[in-house]
């Protein structure tokens, strides 16, 4: 029991915010390539975001895992998101931080995703039992190529009014 719920319950509140979380990233990193702002969605990816990796430290602690790493990550890039969101309509500096460490935050929450498709859902397990199997590392490397492509686009269109 987490908070009252079941871990079964617990688990579907931390895949639903995640889920939330990577849908918001994803318009709001269209929204940065289209040059426009999206604030509501920005607020709703970041707070989901952060939610996801907070809640993930609530399982059952089974030692360092590279999710709490991850988690661990998240964070770090998130404050440095907020931070530099607030003050990135004076500085470039503060734009181009903004730009990549939201992206960064959206990319370990989608590389997670990955990771536990591949663990848990069992056409995907087939393919990449221990997770050093080629479909695994293809759709790793497809995912790191598209968000450096992402980044990359945002980065030099993204310019907050």
């Amino acid at each position: 029991m987490i908070f009252g719920l079941s871990l079964r319950t617990f688990t579907y509140l931390h895949v639903y915010l995640s889920l939330i979380a990577i849908g918001a990233g994803f318009i709001v990193v269209y929204g940065m390539i289209a040059a426009k702002r999206l604030p509501l969605l920005t607020a709703v990816f970041l707070m989901m975001t952060a939610l996801t990796s907070l809640t993930g430290f609530l399982f059952p602690f089974k030692g360092i895992t590279p999710g709490i790493v991850i988690g661990i990550l998240s964070l770090i890039v998130l404050v440095v998101a907020v931070i530099a969101r607030r003050r990135s309509a004076t500085s470039g500096v503060a734009r181009g931080s903004y730009v990549i460490t939201a992206i960064l935050a959206l990319y370990f929450n989608f590389f997670v995703l990955i990771v536990q498709s591949f663990q848990k859902l069992p056409s995907l397990h087939a393919l990449a039992p221990t997770q050093s199997e080629l479909p695994f590392k293809l759709a790793q490397l497809a995912t790191l190529v598209v968000f450096v492509v992402l980044t990359t686009m945002a980065f030099k269109r993204y310019r907050p009014a």
